[in-house]
């Protein structure tokens, strides 16, 4: 029989480990926050070394992921694109900052402990976002742990300025590096 339904979750320590009702204000409370996700999942054992979260324009979270590929056996269930679906299915639109209709509905930033392989670069494109912020760098990711991130395009932070996402990068680098080094050492499956 053909599967005709699939289920992807976030593991059950998420809703402890997420304050709601907290106001994100900063670049860097953001980042922290998905680098505490990508520490803690590594730690609870339910998946790799990433975490990204969503906020809307007042700096609260809309939703957020880890990576939970191997626990759900599905390559697209990275950090990034379990915050976007969950995202998507919270707000019930496909783009997070406009309607059917190309009407603008706000402003979206992504969050992620580390820098968007190349698939969640490209759900990136569709997401709906207006900001990126990066920890890791994928050169780190690839130097510290044993995934592969894929190839992207030579100016990628050039092509998505173009589509009107802006990027920054390396807020907390040290920090996200330490948790996929801890990972790295530990001989982690690549998940």
């Amino acid at each position: 029989m053909l599967k005709a339904q699939i289920h992807l979750t976030l593991p059950v320590w998420i809703h402890d480990a997420v304050d709601t009702t907290r106001r994100y204000a900063s670049d860097e409370d953001k980042v922290a926050l998905a680098i505490e996700l990508s520490a803690h999942n590594i730690d609870a054992g339910s998946g790799g070394p990433f975490g990204a979260a969503v906020f809307d324009g007042d700096d609260r979270i809309v939703s957020v992921g880890v990576n939970r590929v191997l626990p759900l056996t599905c390559t697209l269930a990275h950090a990034e694109n379990m915050a976007y679906m969950l995202a998507q299915q919270r707000l019930q639109r496909a783009r997070l900052n406009m309607d059917e209709a190309g009407n603008r509905l706000g402003h979206f930033t992504l969050a992620t402990s580390s820098q968007p392989c190349c698939q969640c670069y490209g759900a990136t494109i569709w997401a709906g976002i207006d900001r990126l912020l990066i920890g890791a760098r994928s050169e780190d990711v690839m130097a510290l742990t044993e995934f592969d991130e894929g190839p992207l395009p030579a100016d990628w932070v050039g092509e998505l300025n173009r589509r009107g996402i802006e990027v920054v990068r390396d807020l907390a680098r040290a920090a996200a590096c330490t948790v996929l080094r801890q990972y790295g050492a530990s001989g982690g499956q690549r998940y």
